[in-house]
C-alpha cells in the first residue's frame, strides 16, 4: 500500500513537470520579449501596446510609454488606438459576409451597387478588383491636394467624387497599386447593399457578436475611455498630430481597437462563427503582390529555419499612430504592436518577436548614440554630451549609426543649434572619413554658420569621394569655385525602355518612371518629375536633387525595383508595373 502511494505521488510529479514546461517556456519567451521592447523603448523607437499569443493564448500583453503625455497616462493593453489600415481586413470581412448571404458578388461592378459611378470605370471594376488593390483607381491619399481636405467631414457620396472622375492607373487586374480609394468604395457599397451606416454594420455583423466592446469606429468628438492620443516626434520633442476627420479614412483606415480585442479578433478567425471555412478560404487567397481581401499572404523566412512559414499581415498608419498585427495560422501565433506616435519600424520590433517565439537567434537593438548625444545636448549641456559619448563610443551595446547622427545633426539646425551640430558631424567625419555625405553635411553646417573657408574644403572632399554629388557642386559654384556637371554616360535606348513603369516604395509613396525624347524622367507621389542622368547603365543622379536612383535586374536582366538613394538612407522599390 506504501509503495503504491509513491508510486502514485512519482507520476502526479511527472505530469506537474510535464504541464509546467510549456508554461515555462512561455515565461521565457515573454521575459525576451518584454528586454526586446525595453530596448526600443529605451532608443526612442516604440511608445505603445504590444500582444503575442503562441497556440491560441497570450503569452505576453504590455504597454509602453504614453497614452498621454500631457497627463502622464500610461499605454496599457486595454489602450485604444487608431488602427489605420487594419481596418481593410474588417472592411473585407463584411463584404464576404453579404457575399455568402447572397446579397452581392465578388464579380459584380462598382455601378451594379453605385449607380451614380462614373460608367467608364465603373462598368469594368469589380469588387474583387477593390478588394485587391487592383482597380487601378488612383490613391486619393496621393493626390497633390489631400492635405487641404483631410481636416474636413464628408459623406461617403461626397468623398468618392474626389477620385471617380480620374483617369485610371491601368486597366483593371492587370497590375497591383495600394489605394485607400477602392476601401472607400467597399464602404458605401456595404451602406448601399444593407441600408445601414457602415459603423452599425460593423457593429452587428462582427464588434457585437465577438464582444469586442473596445473596438469602434473612430470619430474626434466620441468620448472614448482609454484612448490613445496621437504624437509625432520633431527632433526630440514630441508633437500632437496634425487633426484628420475619420470620414477621410472611412472603411480603409477609421477603426481604433486594442491589442486584447484583436487577439480576440484573431481568434474569431479560426472559427467559423463569422464566415464558413469555403468563404475564409477565398478571403486569405493571395492575388497580385501577395495581397488578399485586406490581408497580405505569403511566405517569410524566420531566422535558420530550413522552410518558410506562412503568414497574415497587415500594417496601418494614420496621423499620429502606427500599428501591425501579424498571424501564423500553423502555431496559432498572433503579434498585435500598436503605437502612437506615428513613425515607429513595427516590422523589425515584429520580426524579432517572431524569432523569439521560434526559438532563432537574434540580437537586442543596440542603443542609439545619436539619441544619447541628442538627449544630453537638450536637457544638459554640449560637454555632457561630448563626454558621454567618449565612455560610450566603443561599447558593444551601443550603435554609432552614420544616418543616425547626420539626422540628430539637421534636428539641431532646425533649431538654431548650429554649432551643436557641427559637433556632431564632426563625428561623422571623424568616424566615417569615405562618407561623402558626412562631409557634405558639415559643409552645409559651415555654411549655415558664415564660415564659409571651412565649408569649401568639406564639399572638395565629399566630391572628391562621390563625384556625382550634384548637392557639392551646386555648393562649390555659389562659394566661387568653377566646378563642371559631371559627365554622363551613355545608356542604349532599348535599355532605357526597360526601366520605364512604377516602383512602389511604401503603400502610399510610389515613384514613376517615364521617357520622353530619349530622356527618363522620375516623379515620387505628390512631388515634382525630375530628369534623370546617368551614371551607369543602372545608376542615374538628378541634378536639381541630390538623390540616385539604382533599378535592380531579376535573373531574365528585367528590373525588378528600384533603390532610391536619397539622404543617407536606401529605399528599395519593388516594381508593381
Amino acid at each position: 500500500m506504501k509503495k503504491k502511494c509513491t508510486t502514485a505521488r512519482y507520476w502526479i510529479t511527472v505530469f506537474a513537470l510535464f504541464a509546467l514546461a510549456p508554461m515555462a517556456f512561455a515565461q521565457e519567451k515573454a521575459k525576451q520579449i518584454d528586454d526586446l521592447m525595453r530596448r526600443y523603448v529605451d532608443n526612442g523607437k516604440f511608445n505603445g501596446s504590444v500582444l503575442v499569443a503562441e497556440n491560441g493564448k497570450v503569452i505576453f500583453k504590455k504597454g509602453y510609454g504614453l497614452a498621454n503625455m500631457e497627463w502622464d497616462i500610461p499605454n496599457t493593453p486595454n489602450t485604444k488606438f487608431r488602427l489605420g489600415s487594419l481596418t481593410k481586413q474588417f472592411t473585407a470581412m463584411l463584404i464576404m459576409q453579404l457575399a455568402e448571404q447572397g446579397k452581392l458578388k465578388l464579380d459584380g461592378k462598382i455601378t451594379d451597387y453605385l449607380a451614380d459611378y462614373p460608367k467608364a470605370a465603373g462598368d469594368k471594376i469589380t469588387l474583387h478588383h477593390l478588394l485587391t488593390h487592383t482597380s487601378g483607381i488612383p490613391n486619393y491619399t496621393n493626390l497633390p491636394d489631400y492635405r487641404t481636405f483631410e481636416r474636413d467631414r464628408y459623406k461617403p457620396a461626397d468623398f468618392i467624387k474626389k477620385f471617380s472622375d480620374l483617369p485610371l492607373e491601368f486597366e483593371p487586374g492587370s497590375a497591383f497599386a495600394y489605394s485607400n480609394s477602392g476601401y472607400v468604395l467597399l464602404g458605401a457599397i456595404i451602406e448601399k447593399v444593407t441600408g445601414k451606416p457602415y459603423e452599425k454594420v460593423l457593429q452587428e455583423n462582427i464588434f457585437t457578436p465577438l464582444q469586442m466592446h473596445n473596438t469602434g469606429y473612430d470619430a474626434s468628438y466620441k468620448v472614448l475611455p482609454n484612448r490613445a492620443s496621437g504624437y509625432q516626434r520633431w527632433n526630440l520633442v514630441y508633437e500632437n498630430a496634425p487633426y484628420i476627420d475619420m470620414s477621410i479614412p472611412y472603411a480603409a483606415g477609421a477603426l481604433y481597437s486594442t491589442v486584447e480585442d484583436l487577439a480576440i479578433w484573431d481568434q474569431a478567425l479560426y472559427t467559423d462563427k463569422l464566415l464558413s471555412a469555403s468563404s475564409k478560404a477565398i478571403l486569405f487567397t493571395p492575388y497580385k503582390s501577395d495581397y488578399a481581401y485586406g490581408w497580405g499572404v505569403g511566405k517569410m523566412q524566420v531566422g535558420q529555419l530550413k522552410d518558410s512559414i506562412e503568414a497574415m499581415r497587415h500594417q496601418g498608419a494614420i496621423n499620429g499612430f502606427n500599428t501591425s498585427l501579424i498571424r501564423i495560422p500553423k502555431n496559432k501565433q498572433l503579434v498585435v504592436l500598436l503605437d502612437n506616435t506615428g513613425g515607429a519600424n513595427l516590422g523589425a520590433m515584429q520580426n524579432d518577436i517572431i524569432k523569439i517565439l521560434y526559438h532563432q537567434p537574434f540580437d537586442l537593438p543596440k542603443v542609439s548614440v545619436a539619441y544619447i548625444l541628442g538627449n544630453a545636448i537638450q536637457n544638459k549641456s554640449l560637454t555632457d554630451a561630448l563626454t558621454q559619448f567618449e565612455k560610450i563610443k566603443k561599447q558593444p551595446a551601443y550603435n554609432l549609426d552614420e544616418g543616425e547622427i547626420n539626422q540628430m545633426g539637421y534636428n539641431l539646425i532646425s533649431v538654431g543649434k548650429i554649432k551643436e551640430a557641427i559637433v556632431l558631424m564632426n563625428i561623422n567625419v571623424t568616424q566615417f572619413p569615405r562618407s561623402a555625405n558626412a562631409w557634405d553635411s558639415r559643409g552645409e553646417a559651415y555654411m549655415l554658420n558664415g564660415e564659409k573657408a571651412k565649408a569649401i574644403p568639406d564639399y572638395k572632399k565629399s566630391l572628391e569621394l562621390d563625384p556625382f554629388s550634384m548637392n557639392a557642386i551646386r555648393k562649390l559654384n555659389e562659394l566661387g569655385e568653377k566646378v563642371p556637371d559631371p559627365k554622363e554616360a551613355t545608356v542604349e535606348d532599348k535599355i532605357l525602355d526597360t526601366y520605364v513603369g512604377k516602383y512602389q516604395l511604401k503603400p502610399s509613396f510610389v515613384i514613376s518612371i517615364t521617357k520622353e525624347e530619349g530622356r527618363l524622367y522620375a516623379q515620387a507621389t505628390n512631388q515634382p518629375r525630375h530628369e534623370l542622368y546617368a551614371e551607369s547603365a543602372t545608376k542615374f543622379f538628378m541634378k536639381a536633387i541630390n538623390d540616385r536612383i539604382l533599378f535592380v535586374k531579376n535573373e531574365q536582366g528585367s528590373p525588378e525595383k528600384l533603390i532610391l538613394f536619397q539622404n543617407g538612407q536606401e529605399m528599395p522599390g519593388k516594381r508593381i508595373d
